[in-house]
């Protein structure tokens, strides 16, 4: 062991002595070593100092993006519930956790989070904008103009909010807007909207329009031409004069699912005697 330690201590003072026989070598390594010492103890301060209760989070507050005013979050319930989950202060709290804590509160779209100094947090959120139900008007679950579903109920929505009833699978709301986008205009010439839209599990759809009229497509839009659908609707337009002209208003929905035509059903409450046996009708051109 004493061999040892001999064996280090001259090893020690043959590395040393190409410092303390260097009197400026030992200068670099002093302002070094104080260098270091600063920064220790500049960190230390300011660590000690972010701790100091004078930093807890103490305020948020929660305002809505440009141009939109908040109508569905209660802004004393949400802040009392941000700041008994929220970990750290203002120094240590993570603005992202904070973000996706809003973002999961319902009718919350959108949130930005910055900090406020000393203690404080503003939160600016993008509140949902609902424009139809999602599973019928019973259902807890809404869907904006964005395809995105959320959770919200209908009689949270004001009375001056016609809402669009949206069926489809899960996941599918983007594709459901795109589908009553295109069907929104293509109804524009007879003056009907579409408050309702349903796409099933095998992707087939149907609308019902403001006229009360049912409308079929199937399923033309997962086929390899996409103007299929399109191009079905404008023989309708074509040819409904000669639809009308023959059954007048008696037509309570139409069928687009056929190759070379389309067929009508005729409302079984105006059926002639006659017809009662024949509800459904092929107008074929």
């Amino acid at each position: 062991m004493n061999n040892f330690m001999d064996r280090f201590g001259e090893i020690f003072s043959m590395l040393m002595s190409q410092l303390w026989n260097y009197p400026e070598r030992m200068q670099k390594l002093s302002r070094f070593l104080m260098r270091c010492f600063t920064v220790m103890l500049v960190v230390g301060v300011l660590v000690w100092l972010s701790q100091r209760p004078v930093f807890a989070l103490k305020q948020i507050q929660i305002e809505p993006v440009a141009g939109q005013t908040l109508k569905h979050i209660n802004r004393p319930i949400v802040k009392q519930q941000v700041l008994e989950t929220v970990h750290g202060n203002f120094f240590s709290v993570r603005l992202e956790d904070v973000k996706r804590g809003f973002e999961s509160m319902p009718w919350v779209r959108h949130a930005n989070v910055r900090r406020v100094w000393p203690n404080g947090l503003v939160v600016s959120i993008e509140e949902q904008k609902p424009f139809g139900t999602w599973g019928g008007a019973d259902s807890h679950t809404l869907i904006n103009s964005h395809g995105e579903v959320f959770t919200g109920r209908v009689s949270e929505v004001g009375d001056d909010t016609r809402l669009v009833d949206f069926y489809g699978p899960e996941d599918s709301g983007k594709e459901v807007m795109s589908l009553y986008e295109k069907a929104n205009n293509w109804f524009k010439p007879w003056g009907a909207e579409v408050t309702s839209l349903a796409l099933t599990e095998r992707y087939a759809w149907h609308v019902k329009l403001s006229n009360g009229m049912k409308v079929e497509f199937g399923r033309d839009e997962e086929s390899s031409d996409k103007n299929l659908t399109e191009e079905r609707v404008a023989r309708l337009f074509k040819y409904w004069p000669q639809v009308q002209e023959k059954w007048a208003n008696r037509i309570d929905a139409v069928d687009l699912r056929y190759a070379n035509g389309f067929a009508v059903h005729l409302a079984s409450a105006s059926l002639k005697k006659n017809e009662v046996d024949a509800k459904k009708s092929e107008q074929k051109q």
